[in-house]
């Protein structure tokens, strides 16, 4: 059994097992790295899976933890703290997916969806792991982000020796990870090029494009042209070099080319699969970006077996190497794989950090308390009222903004409400959304909004966001309820030019407690400010893709154009 070397971990030393082939049932082999203590004994595994590259997570054990906006922080460092993995008495085993770094076999499409399932290959790895002699035969995996929807996707898989998973940062339906409210995100990019405080994926050759796989020649460059009459893709050149030269970055290039949701997206959607799942599942999430709260919350929904939904306080990105949630995670994996009776599961299935009064709410459902929708009315000299407008359009006249591409400024206009300063702490904990009656000059543009906690002394910090293609703007009415909007993204109609429509945006999940002399401030733009409080905490490339038209907005909001928010306001408020 003693076939491992020895490294050094801080005053510690570990072995490692290095370069091991694992064989896939189709007789494709993926590699992987083995961390253990020293004291060759059978152990219980953890489980890692990514395309980031095995070798770019052992930097764990020589990079002291760097948080945003640290210029030495890497968003792919994922696996989490292999010294202390050791430390625990767990064998640590970092895999790369097929078709990435040292891994044979192709990878087509994100989340393999062209090919051979990932789920698939995550059973093999994990009962090959099970059989090993230094594995007592039980398995829990780790890691975060892109690790974390690994968990999901081999946990629906059902492996026998996989006993357990803690899921932090996932991402889960793919859609909403890259078009949120049918706004493309350039995180994603970011990810799997390696940009801007992100190494990307380890690519081979081995990572191919399914729509290169899937259609003809002739067929892409028609589907490309018609990408390309998109205004806002035509005027962004990374899409538009990565539209013409494919082969540079072929995972991106799927999501360019995917603009709807659908068939592409939903095959081995985590969330769908999440439904297979009847093993115990933590799913922790920290707020700041809306969007990964709300998938987190629709797949702990979807589970079937013993569960946790822990939700923590902002800032929204972990560092790298990622550490905060390993004493949860320890403590769930020695109750579920090691038998220990440590009253994990004596305690809540929901926790959630509230901003403003940094208490920690439980229940046994998301929201853990009972809520009551409220509106708070956009009203004119841009206030936010609990009482709607009384005046029609001809005394209310709407608020607008003329909105230049960014090709031709840098400037982001933006118009803002604000309630007055709250005289008591208001608690509110949920999803929500904002109804606004607008008119634009265009067929489409973005709609992006904000909500701050501003303190009296103007210091602000971002408590959830909003998006929508207005090409978008169509409702599914079965799902629709008060405050709790569904939109499918199963197509884009043009807007018409001129006139007013009701355009819905979910407001994507939050807690917050607003304290007596807070405001609530909401911010409406169709692009995101460059800089700000909030986006000098993530990567460079967190943004959405900016509209590449000038457009006019008004916002109508009188007697007859309620613009609103409807938002979920605990009932101890009433």
């Amino acid at each position: 059994m003693a076939d491992f070397q020895t490294i050094q971990a801080g005053q510690d030393e570990i072995a490692v097992r290095k370069d091991l082939r694992v064989p896939m049932r189709d007789g494709v082999t993926l590699a992987a790295d083995a961390y253990q203590g020293l004291d060759d004994k059978p152990r219980p595994a953890l489980v890692a899976l990514s395309p980031y590259g095995k070798e770019l997570q052992a930097l764990a054990l020589t990079t002291p933890p760097q948080r945003r906006p640290s210029p030495m922080w890497d968003g792919c460092i994922e696996a989490g703290d292999i010294a202390r993995v050791v430390q625990e008495d767990y064998v640590h085993v970092i895999g790369d997916l097929r078709g990435s770094g040292a891994s044979e076999g192709e990878h087509i499409g994100n989340y393999n969806a062209g090919g051979v399932s990932l789920g698939q290959d995550a059973y093999d790895f994990i009962e090959w792991v099970a059989a090993q002699p230094w594995c007592d035969g039980n398995v829990g995996m780790i890691g975060i982000s892109y690790f974390g929807s690994m968990q999901v996707i081999a946990a629906a898989e059902r492996p026998p020796s996989l006993k357990a998973i803690f899921v932090s940062g996932g991402h889960y339906d793919f859609y909403e990870t890259t078009y949120h409210g049918g706004v493309m995100w350039f995180m994603p990019r970011a990810a799997r090029e390696g940009r801007g405080g992100d190494s990307g994926w380890a690519f081979t050759d081995g990572v191919k494009s399914r729509m290169l796989e899937t259609y003809s020649a002739e067929e892409i460059r028609e589907r490309v042209a018609k990408r390309l009459q998109d205004p806002d893709v035509a005027a962004w050149p990374n899409l538009f070099h990565v539209l013409n030269y494919p082969k540079n970055h072929e995972a991106w290039f799927d999501i360019v080319m995917n603009e709807v949701d659908g068939e592409w997206y939903e095959e081995r959607n985590p969330v769908n699969l999440a439904r297979n799942i009847d093993i115990p599942v933590w799913l922790q999430i920290d707020q700041g970006r809306g969007w990964t709260m709300d998938g987190t919350i629709e797949a702990y929904n979807a589970l079937q077996g013993p569960k946790k939904l822990d939700i923590g306080p902002y800032p929204p990105m972990q560092s790298r190497p990622f550490i905060e949630e390993h004493d949860k995670m320890f403590r769930w994996y020695d109750h579920w794989i090691k038998g220990i009776d440590n009253g994990i599961m004596d305690e809540p299935a929901v926790t959630v950090h509230v901003e403003g009064s940094r208490e920690y709410v439980t229940g046994a459902q998301w929201p853990p308390k009972d809520v009551e929708y409220k509106s708070l009315y956009f009203r004119p000299r841009r206030k936010l009222s609990f009482e709607p407008e009384l005046m029609a359009a001809e005394h209310a006249a709407p608020d607008g903004f003329y909105q230049a591409p960014l090709t031709v400024t840098d400037k982001v206009e933006i118009l803002s409400w604000s309630t007055e300063a709250f005289t008591e702490p208001t608690e509110l904990i949920g999803q929500g959304a904002a109804h606004l009656f607008a008119e634009i000059d265009q067929p489409d543009t973005n709609f992006i909004l904000r909500l701050w906690d501003e303190a009296p002394g103007g210091k602000r910090q971002l408590i959830t966001t909003a998006y929508l293609k207005a090409s978008h703007r169509e409702l599914d009415e079965e799902r629709t309820t008060e405050g709790d909007p569904y939109h499918p993204h199963t197509r884009a109609v043009p807007v018409e030019p001129g006139r007013i429509e009701e355009y819905v945006l979910r407001i994507y999940p939050f807690a917050a407690t607003f304290l007596p002399g807070h405001k609530l401030v909401v911010e409406l733009s169709n692009d995101e400010p460059l800089a700000d409080e909030h986006n000098a905490l993530l990567p460079p490339d967190a943004f959405h893709l900016p509209v590449g038209r000038p457009v006019t907005h008004k916002i109508y909001r009188d007697a007859a154009h309620p613009s609103r928010l409807v938002l979920p306001f605990t009932v101890e408020n009433r």
